[in-house]
């Protein structure tokens, strides 16, 4: 019993320990940032256009494929619905 009240006192004590002040805390936080944007591997031009190339060739195939798709329902609704375009 004597136990729990001294590791509840313990962990008490370590909430209410003074935080460093606030500017401290940015300064420490920005320069961990700064670490990690150094560790960053950033694309060539080449890589860059390469990728842009694949985004776009997906896109129009997306694009074309949900075009088909309306298209399609459409057109069988159509049918049983009986209307015309």
């Amino acid at each position: 019993m004597a136990e729990k009240k001294s590791e509840t006192a313990k962990a008490t004590a370590k909430k209410l320990a003074k935080k460093p002040n606030v500017f401290k805390r940015l300064a420490k936080y920005l320069g961990s940032c700064k670490g990690e944007i150094k560790k960053i591997t950033w694309p060539t031009p080449k890589q860059t256009t390469k990728n842009f190339g694949i985004v776009i060739a997906m896109v129009a195939i997306v694009g074309v494929f949900i075009f088909a798709l309306d298209q399609g329902l459409y057109a069988l609704v159509g049918l049983f619905m009986n209307t015309t375009a």
